[in-house]
Order: C-alpha cells, then structure tokens, then sequence
C-alpha cells in the first residue's frame, strides 16, 4: 500500500545490533505521517535494545501523525513486548496485510 513502509526484522535485536536496526526504522520515521509497519516473524531473539528501539519508533511516528504496527505472531513475542509496555501502545497483527489494511488512512 502506498504511504506505508515495512520493515522486516530478522535473526537477532539486542544490543550489538541496535545500532544497525535503529538507522533503517528512522529513515521510515522521518517524514510527517510516516506509516510503518515492523515485521518481527523472523525474529528469534531480543531484548530490551529491542524495545527501546521500538519505543522511540513509536514516538516518532506519533509526534509526526503516523502510525506504527508491529506482525508478530510468536507466543514469547508477545509476551516480551507486553511485559515491555509496547502493546499498550502500538496495535499486533498476525500478517502483513493486516497490517497494512489497518494502516490506512480514514
């Protein structure tokens, strides 16, 4: 869909690679009512380099008008992220598409 970016995220998200992965979600945050949309299926590990990083994509996207989605579909997935606040405040998805119907604007 136009107007949304996807992001996939693969392997692992900790702090030896936070670095790497924060370049790419800002580059998808930078521009007023940024869309995105972050697949972590492939992700097997992460932690709370993690979360930080998806707090502060979430921020981004909401002080500029947009939005942020996240495709997760793994059970300990889910748990990380609620345990780190994240589904409190960024809506989950089961596919991609989903998440892009979501995503778009009224």
């Amino acid at each position: 869909m136009q107007g949304s970016t996807v992001v996939e995220m693969y392997g692992e998200i900790d702090l030896a690679t936070a670095a790497a992965v924060q370049a790419p979600l800002d580059a998808a945050t930078a521009r007023p009512g940024a869309r995105l949309i972050v697949d972590l299926r492939a992700v097997v590990f992460f932690d709370c380099a993690a979360l930080t990083l998806l707090h502060r994509a979430h921020r981004r996207v909401s002080e500029c008008g947009g939005g942020l989605g996240l495709v997760c579909v793994r059970p300990w997935h889910r748990k990380v992220l609620a345990a780190g606040g994240v589904t409190a405040l960024v809506p989950m998805f089961a596919t991609v598409q989903e998440a892009l119907v979501a995503a778009r604007p009224d």
